[in-house]
């Protein structure tokens, strides 16, 4: 049994009762687990599984493939705020597919587990922007030693990924439009 601290980026329905879990790992980089009977009303995982989380999990490795069983996990931190607002969940979606769109499976980034903590507890305190976003992308292209100049690393992810997740273009609109009319 291994035990990581990690922050659920994805969550996606296996069976009528079981998830999967994609996790972000200080240790084990992206991790996917099987969270089983998790979606049954007395589940051990209920109220524990949720975007964004941070949290100490235990799971076992597959004996085949790459989706590990979740054995246990133990919210350490719930970013409530960023389920209040819909331009918060955008960006911070945005922040966990632009993630896993940059990393392997099962190969740990510290750093870039860093970053993603860092940018969710932000977004949770003061909620989302386009300074946000746009440091986000700077510190990743820094990371990844693509970009040392921040107005050119969006353009250096562009680049190396091909595209963008898609929720950035709709971000940025959200966000343009809050600007011009705040009250709305």
């Amino acid at each position: 049994m291994e035990t990581s601290t990690a922050i659920l980026t994805r969550l996606t329905k296996l069976t009528d009762t079981s998830l999967i879990v994609h996790w972000f790992t200080a240790d084990s980089g992206l991790v996917k687990t099987a969270a089983k009977g998790a979606r049954r009303p007395k589940s051990p995982f209920a109220g524990k599984l949720d975007l964004f989380f941070s949290s100490e999990i235990h799971w076992s490795r597959a004996r085949r493939g790459d989706l590990h069983a979740l054995r246990e996990s133990s919210p350490s931190a719930c970013r409530e705020g960023i389920r209040k607002n819909y331009e918060a969940t955008l960006l911070a979606s945005y922040f966990c597919r632009l993630l896993e769109a940059t990393v392997e499976l099962e190969h740990p980034e510290p750093d870039l587990h860093d970053l993603l903590q860092r940018g969710l507890d932000h977004v949770n305190e003061t909620g989302a922007s386009v300074r946000a976003l746009q440091h986000f992308e700077h510190e990743l292209a820094r990371l990844l030693g693509i970009s040392l100049h921040p107005s050119q690393a969006a353009g250096a992810l562009r680049d190396a990924l091909g595209k963008l997740p898609n929720p950035r273009e709709q971000i940025l609109e959200r966000l343009s439009d809050r600007t011009k009319n705040p009250l709305s």
